[in-house]
């Protein structure tokens, strides 16, 4: 892309269930659709598509090899393939647009990874509560088989424990979308800086790939397990792969202070990401609380292009007509 600003899509479940597709309550969330409704997702990434998005995001936020594994009773090579199937339906919608298009440039594709949080359906991808409470057990069995105790008189802080676990979690997920072909890759609403570290240092296995990475916020200045925004977005400091760092899935009006507070952590050569969602409330069990009177995020765009967000979309219950909005309210100013 060249230095404009950068449209995302918006929220593809939320799109889905406009088109009247059950997706609440599902543990896989609109990731199921991969193997029901495929053409469904291909249809709803053409119309973010036809709204003016540049990047189109894989339906795979809420996927995993093993969760494939536990709720579709797949095996894992059944898994694998479903998970890259996300990347191909996406790569598709690209290819049908482009033929209806005299547009040159071509969308990309974003391969969206979630936290571990979204695996467990519990909320937590926007309380982080896991980070503390992995299996000492699991994490031990991890670092052994990656060689990382080799005498059993030598210690590892829980701290690296968590890391490697969080590493061997997220790596089957990247492996999927960097071998179908994903563009980037889009580590979204990540809400412990340890899952954030975990997944900077898994981008380095995999060296041409890029990437960017967004935390999940839970007020003006502090990300969802409550470390400062400030501090979370210096992570990407140690990696030359990210094209962007920033907040995704938080209300609207949250961004600018996010963003004003850190400003002079971001590194230079890295772009902000910004993808609220429409400000309305999540209630776990339940879905979103609808308020009629959420804020409309295209004006308060304006403020984020002025502080350097070069990438700018939205999340959730963020609709094709909006991120038509959005993209005319940038390409005005």
């Amino acid at each position: 892309m060249d230095g404009q600003v950068v449209i995302l899509d918006g929220g593809l479940a939320t799109e889905l269930e406009a088109a009247g597709i059950k997706i609440q309550g599902d543990p896989l969330w609109s990731a199921r659709l991969l193997h029901t409704n495929p053409q469904a997702i291909k249809d709803a990434h053409q119309r973010f598509l036809s709204s003016g998005a540049d990047v189109l995001t894989t339906a795979t936020y809420q996927a995993s090899v093993d969760g494939f594994m536990k709720h579709l009773g797949m095996t894992s090579e059944e898994a694998i393939q479903l998970m890259m199937s996300g990347v191909q339906i996406a790569r598709d919608a690209v290819q049908d647009f482009k033929t209806r298009t005299s547009d040159n440039k071509v969308p990309l594709v974003a391969g969206s990874v979630g936290p571990y949080g979204a695996f467990l359906y519990d909320g937590s991808e926007y309380t982080g509560t896991y980070e503390e409470t992995m299996s000492g057990e699991v994490m031990l069995l991890i670092c052994l088989h990656a060689g990382l105790i080799v005498k059993p008189k030598i210690s590892f802080s829980m701290s690296l424990f968590r890391l490697q676990e969080f590493k061997a979690w997220h790596r089957p997920q990247v492996q999927c979308l960097v071998s179908a072909g994903a563009d980037l890759i889009a580590m979204e609403t990540i809400p412990s800086l340890k899952e954030a570290e975990a997944l900077v240092e898994l981008l380095r296995e995999f060296p041409n790939t890029k990437a960017w990475l967004s935390f999940s916020c839970k007020d003006q200045k502090c990300i969802s397990t409550g470390r400062t925004f400030a501090e979370a977005i210096q992570v990407a400091n140690r990696s030359k792969q990210l094209v962007a760092v920033g907040v995704n899935c938080c209300p609207p009006p949250l961004i600018t202070p996010l963003l004003t507070s850190a400003s002079q952590h971001k590194p230079p050569d890295v772009s902000w990401v910004v993808y609220p969602n429409s400000g309305e409330e999540w209630i776990q069990n339940i879905g979103w609380k609808t308020d009629k009177s959420k804020t409309t995020f295209a004006d308060l765009s304006l403020e984020w292009k002025k502080q350097g967000a070069k990438w700018i979309g939205g999340c959730c219950r963020i609709s094709p007509s909006e991120i038509s909005d959005l993209k005319r309210v940038l390409n005005q100013s």
